[in-house]
């Protein structure tokens, strides 16, 4: 699978619109020239053509001069609820193929209350929830102190500090006030699951086409099969799973608590990771199992990571936290290239598996003319 024309399309942190009133992390999930330099140079070395285009208003004139085979996304967005899911809308008008989760997935996965909805209805395990519009709304009786408080719709830890646990309903009000002008967005409040913080990313995907629901017999029994038989026939197609990493919080537990933006952004190069985390096997098995079960329900493609807390309180019971369907991609600091390079995955390879995973999905063929599905 050589010799397509691929377009690498994202939206750099050097080319944001500037604007008053922005927080000062707002654009912390845009990606820097090196990350794009080192997605064209993998594709390249994959035997492909490519060529970079930003991701903005001038995208489609410039895709319907350029017509690539085939596009690799990772626009992030500027504006909008479902800021992610622009480009990928722009490129199905156009009938482009491009790599990754489609519109759908990538708008329900941005806004992290209607995820958690939808998790939530599949009965797979996240913390309890409420959202808040205003800092004075009531706090639901189930939701019990410590809790945590983040944007609705936000990624790279943005919003995220230690003062996102709280304790009290003083500091629940203060942080809502924070969050909620600060971010100009609901604010979502969960309840705060106390213990080790894990992600696991997975590339491939299911065969056919993505479900939105599990396979009937994993309803109303009330037991799931975390066996390797188990698993296959959830995901029923080729997947590639990495190994669980766990972020080493250690050495931040007076200032970060949490896995927060500062971490993910200012110290990046320098927070310690244990990957393969130290878990037992049967744990990594159902950490898969969850994986693969919200990449489907979400209607994801070729490349996810799903972030967990393990519940010290509660036999170390894994919470789905979130899944991300534009995990990063740079160099040697990004979770799922970390996580790729601990099982001898290069950084060129994984970005060649995630453009092959679409590659296969779309029945590319080169000089074959595409035909895309509705």
């Amino acid at each position: 699978m050589t010799g397509f024309k691929v377009a690498v399309l994202a939206n750099l942190k050097k080319n944001a619109p500037k604007s008053a009133g922005l927080a000062e992390d707002h654009w912390d999930d845009l990606d820097s020239e090196t990350t794009v330099a080192a997605l064209v140079g993998a594709i390249e070395a994959g035997g492909h053509r490519c060529v970079f285009h930003e991701g903005n208003a001038d995208l489609y004139d410039r895709l319907r001069e350029d017509r690539p085979d085939i596009c690799f996304n990772i626009c992030e967005g500027h504006f909008g609820d479902g800021r992610e899911a622009q480009v990928p809308a722009l490129l199905e008008m156009l009938r482009i193929p491009y790599t990754g989760s489609k519109v759908l997935a990538l708008a329900l996965a941005l806004d992290k209350p209607m995820t958690k909805r939808v998790l939530t209805w599949h009965d797979l395990p996240t913390p309890a929830f409420q959202t808040f519009e205003n800092r004075d709304e009531a706090l639901d009786d189930d939701m019990l102190f410590p809790l945590f408080v983040k944007p609705s719709r936000e990624g790279t830890g943005m919003g995220v500090s230690a003062r996102s646990i709280v304790r009290t309903e003083a500091e629940l009000r203060e942080q809502l006030d924070y969050i909620v002008n600060r971010y100009n967005q609901t604010a979502l409040v969960e309840r705060f699951i106390s213990g080790r913080e894990i992600t696991l990313g997975l590339v491939g995907n299911i065969s056919g086409v993505a479900a939105r629901r599990l396979p009937s017999r994993f309803y109303n029994s009330g037991r799931r099969d975390y066996s390797e038989a188990g698993l296959a026939a959830l995901k029923a197609g080729g997947m590639t799973f990495m190994p669980p990493m766990e972020v080493d919080l250690a050495p931040y537990k007076e200032t970060d608590a949490v896995y927060s933006n500062r971490l993910k952004t200012d110290l990046a190069d320098q927070v310690g990771y244990m990957v393969p985390a130290p878990l037992p096997g049967p744990l990594v098995r159902e950490l898969n199992w969850l994986t693969a079960a919200v990449f489907r329900v979400i209607g994801c493609h070729d490349v996810a990571r799903v972030d967990f807390r393990l519940d010290e309180h509660d036999n170390f019971k894994p919470y789905i936290l979130e899944i991300n369907p534009l995990p990063g991609l740079a160099p040697e600091i990004s979770d799922l290239v970390i996580e790729a390079n601990a099982i001898g995955i290069s950084h060129t390879e994984l970005v060649n598996m995630i453009l092959e995973a679409a590659i296969m999905r779309y029945g590319l063929t080169t000089g074959r003319a595409i035909s895309l599905p509705r």
